[in-house]
């Protein structure tokens, strides 16, 4: 700390260190958002590793500028750090690097705020790395004391050409990925046609009892929007129905989706009408992709599947890297009625724990798996499946470890229903639901830009954003406290506990 010199050496380091990390940073975002990496993907892995990178740059930064008002022979003051054309030495290179660290200071927070933000928004917001990326170079080229070395070129050559690839592989990939996934968190205006898109069915295969594996492209065997584990589609039938099946097929793979139905006569008659229907060549509309059943980072996981729940859970399993810890628990009747089953236990030995009914005829002990080594201090829980499965289980596991997929509805009680004053602030429409109005048709009888499907509040399309009033949340989707952190509702069972809703719509 004696060295006269030693804040402008950390200046240095600082400023350089930065730059490497920032451009590390915009890598590994397009290597997200292309999928480059699919084979050792696991998304949230990946998107942590994404923020670390852009959350150290800034940190870089934010210590260049501390070293450069610390140093006596620089001698910064404050002013000239943070304002722009606020200093006399090279005002112009010096204020580029100013407004590329409240670039970062930006896209950095809107990251902290991402579940509070329009996704729409924050997408946008998020591409200011780019620009902060390039003013960096700017800076960094025409400020920088050791501009002229010969370590100094051969840096930022690299630097500046990793970035110009990354840039490049970007938009080509961007040309050929075809529209991306919607992930607003409120809907948008566009009518329910324009986000259905026709797919045929290109095979139909048994892959289990009474389960029927489908695969489905493009006409034109185009790109699909892309899609993480959990997510799912929604099958319009020509008989009426619109039923909602999970994707369990390789989310890297933007050609085809793969779904398995099995047939239940529990049913409103879906499932029926495509076993007994369904057939290669056929066209049906097909919307989604949609996610309320993401995969969240952990170090290790425990997926616990019953029946037909497997097909969320096998694109999970898919997704993570070789070396990420995980165990899956699979019950089902017996083998001959559990899908992938052969596929899963040839692939993963030694993690798949396969439990059938008519080899186990004491049943699954639940206590002994959660209370066994499967279940670890630091595992994250999935569990998707019948309901007596997914509420035995969320009784033994703590909430903030629990994660679930719902098929039907919980049975929710209600307050008395009581008239609501609607506002639609992007459509400009006010009105009154009834007390026996449903708040969905009445969205819908009034114009107001909104999609509906499962009308149970299972599948998530009709997500709203609320600005203000407090919703009354009926449905099945997501913890309350989620929706309330996040600010959205399902009006297609829900209502309000306040007399009055503004909605983001």
């Amino acid at each position: 700390m004696n060295d006269p010199h030693l804040w402008w050496y950390i200046s240095r380091a600082s400023a350089m260190i930065a730059w490497a990390l920032m451009t590390a940073s915009v890598l590994w975002g397009i290597l997200l958002s292309t999928r480059v990496m699919r084979r050792v993907d696991n998304p949230a892995w990946l998107q942590d590793l994404h923020g670390y990178l852009g959350g150290s740059s800034l940190v870089m930064v934010g210590l260049h500028m501390v070293s450069l008002m610390i140093d006596s022979w620089l001698s910064f003051t404050p002013s000239e750090v943070f304002v722009p054309f606020a200093t006399a030495f090279k005002p112009l290179p010096v204020a580029l690097g100013i407004l590329a660290f409240y670039l970062l200071v930006a896209v950095q927070g809107s990251s902290l705020m991402l579940k509070r933000l329009p996704r729409k928004f924050w997408k946008g917001l998020h591409y200011a790395s780019y620009a902060a990326l390039l003013l960096i170079s700017f800076h960094a080229g025409f400020t920088g004391t050791d501009v002229g070395t010969l370590w100094y070129k051969i840096v930022s050559i690299a630097l500046i050409s990793v970035a110009a690839i990354a840039v490049i592989l970007r938009i080509v990939a961007g040309k050929r990925g075809g529209t991306p996934r919607r992930t607003d968190a409120a809907p948008s205006a566009a009518p329910l046609q324009s986000t259905l898109r026709t797919m045929v069915v290109a095979s139909a295969t048994a892959v289990a009892d009474g389960v029927v594996g489908i695969r489905l492209e493009l006409p034109d065997w185009g790109v699909l929007p892309i899609w993480q584990p959990g997510s799912h589609v929604t099958l319009h039938l020509p008989n009426g129905l619109q039923n909602q099946y999970s994707l369990c097929g390789d989310p890297a793979n933007r050609h085809h989706y793969d779904i398995a139905v099995l047939r239940t006569g529990r049913s409103a008659g879906g499932s029926a009408w495509i076993h007994e229907n369904l057939v290669p060549g056929m066209s049906l509309s097909v919307s989604g992709p949609m996610n309320h059943f993401e995969l969240e980072p952990a170090a290790d996981y425990l997926f616990i599947a019953g029946g037909i729940g497997i097909t969320p859970i096998k694109a999970m399993i898919e997704s993570l890297p070789a070396g990420r810890a995980w165990r899956l628990i699979y019950a089902g009747r017996s083998r001959q009625t559990m899908a992938f089953v052969a596929e899963l236990e040839a692939s993963h030995p030694e993690q798949v724990i396969v439990h059938a009914s008519d080899e186990n005829l004491g049943g699954l002990d639940l206590d002994s798996v959660l209370g066994g080594p499967a279940l670890t201090a630091a595992a994250q829980v999935y569990c998707c499946g019948p309901e007596s499965l997914m509420d035995a289980v969320a009784a033994r596991v703590s909430a903030d470890r629990m994660h679930l997929e719902r098929f039907i509805p919980l049975e929710r009680a209600a307050r008395p229903a009581t008239p609501i004053q609607v506002t639609c602030r992007k459509s400009r429409v006010e009105f009154t639901v009834t007390a026996e109005e449903n708040l969905l048709d009445s969205l819908e009888a009034h114009g107001v830009p909104i999609l509906g499907s499962c009308r149970k509040g299972i599948c998530g399309t009709c997500e709203v954003r609320v600005v203000e009033g407090i919703p009354e949340h009926l449905d099945s989707i997501l913890d309350d406290t989620e929706k309330d952190a996040l600010g959205v509702m399902y009006p297609c069972v829900s209502r309000a506990q306040t007399p009055a809703l503004v909605l983001n719509i």
